[in-house]
């Protein structure tokens, strides 16, 4: 995610701070890079000049001047001026009425449909009870795919074929008026409709819209964009707030936006918040966007707190503490190992759990370390192709048993005697931090080679 734009600002804010104290000439010369990047990422010229503008008055105002650490305050006001032009303060959903109703737009292709399903179930985390509502009767596969992701997140979805009031409906006006009223008598507290797309924005479209606007009268009208697009998705934005009027944005496929020209434009652009990022295909790749925490992620500082709470989604608290337990008793086995793998495969790609801690990507980039995607798939074979007595007690793993097990699982001896001594030194480790804490881990330290 935006990995070209976050490479040149490294370099200029590590260029910054070699130089020890700021002047208006090396401010000019960073200024200029930073433009250059800015601009090479897509980011609308207007943006960029004030932008640039406002990064130079606070830079050389005396504050930081007269710092003892002025390369720091400068690379503190690129970040706040970052998270100021991704947005500022953070924008929640606006769900008012019952049921509220979030109408998604775009052109197709951007990924409403996926979107939709998305969206669904991060409410039903939240614990209310959203209700999927197709109306897009342009695409003709639309339907079908929402129903079905319906179905795997465990959301009612509306049937226009013979719905619960035996209703058989087929224009998306019809289907919203139904669609509301079937909330009104089962209980739903949210409507989501997927509404239909064209692949440019035309008057038809447009006017679909706005009637369905009329019915449904939302309190969320959200523009869904692919990121891919750049100033595009911008323009883009800026066609349908003019004509239905839109309250926020959805950029999709985030994590595969090298260049970040969509993120960085879209608020000042059109004044419309960024409410949530795409950040893969699943129905759980859905992050709320916060300005100041992607900031921190293109200048290489992380973010831990989004992190975080992807983990607290994922590992349960009572789970936690027994494997506290067996940690403390020993008894951590290669199941157990199986079990966390699983958990963290959860959390997304390696490589976006790895991008959220600071300093990783200059790491990353400085002692070309790749990361292998496959490597958790591959332990996870390993541990699947066991027996229950060779998971709870590999000491048994002689010869033949890891030679069968290679077979089974597609790999090679190598690979399970690389994953055995892995899991041999934690139980090491854990040995030490049980029986001498910190300190016993420091004398391990000592004792290994250097």
């Amino acid at each position: 995610m935006l990995e070209s734009l976050s490479d040149k600002f490294r370099k200029v804010l590590k260029d910054i701070r070699g130089q020890g104290a700021i002047s208006e000439s090396n401010i000019q010369d960073a200024l200029k890079e930073v433009r250059l990047a800015l601009l090479e990422a897509d980011v609308n010229f207007g943006v960029v000049k004030d932008f640039c503008a406002a990064v130079k008055v606070k830079a050389l105002g005396k504050e930081v001047m007269e710092s003892l650490s002025p390369g720091v305050q400068f690379t503190k006001i690129v970040h706040d001026e970052l998270a100021t032009l991704l947005g500022g303060a953070d924008a929640a959903l606006e769900l008012k009425g019952r049921p509220a109703v979030i109408m998604l737009v775009g052109l197709q292709g951007s990924g409403k449909t996926t979107t939709t399903a998305k969206i669904a179930l991060e409410l039903k985390k939240r614990g209310r009870n959203p209700y999927i509502v197709p109306a897009d009767m342009f695409r003709l596969a639309a339907t079908l795919q929402l129903k079905k992701l319906a179905s795997e997140i465990k959301v009612d979805c509306f049937d226009e074929e013979g719905n619960s009031l035996g209703a058989d409906i087929k224009d998306p006006a019809g289907i919203c008026a139904e669609a509301l009223r079937v909330a009104a008598i089962i209980g739903y507290d949210t409507l989501i409709v997927d509404t239909a797309g064209r692949h440019h924005v035309d008057a038809e479209l447009m006017g679909e819209l706005k009637n369905l606007k009329e019915i449904l009268k939302p309190s969320e009208i959200l523009f869904v964009a692919d990121a891919m697009t750049g100033q595009d998705a911008v323009n883009t934005a800026k066609g349908f707030d003019a004509a239905v009027g839109i309250t926020g944005v959805i950029l999709t496929k985030f994590d595969g936006d090298a260049r970040g020209g969509a993120a960085l434009s879209m608020r000042l652009s059109t004044g419309k918040p960024i409410k949530f990022v795409g950040t893969g295909e699943k129905s759980d790749a859905l992050e709320v966007f916060h300005p100041a925490r992607v900031a921190g992620r293109i200048l290489d500082m992380g973010d831990v707190l989004t992190l975080v709470e992807k983990a607290q989604g994922v590992f349960d608290e009572k789970e936690a503490k027994e494997l506290q337990k067996k940690l403390k008793k020993d008894s951590f086995t290669l199941e157990d190992f199986k079990e966390q793998i699983t958990k963290i495969k959860k959390l997304g790609s390696m490589e976006s759990i790895l991008s959220m801690m600071p300093g990783f990507d200059a790491l990353k980039k400085a002692k070309d370390i790749q990361v292998d995607e496959k490597e958790l798939v591959r332990v996870e074979a390993i541990i699947n192709s066991m027996t229950k007595k060779e998971r709870t007690d590999p000491s048994c793993l002689n010869a033949s048993r890891r030679s069968r097990i290679a077979k089974g699982s597609g790999t090679k001896v190598q690979d399970i005697n690389k994953l055995v001594n892995q899991y041999q030194d934690m139980r090491k480790m854990m040995k030490v931090f049980k029986t001498s804490g910190a300190k016993g881990l420091k004398g391990m330290m000592q004792g290994r080679p250097r």
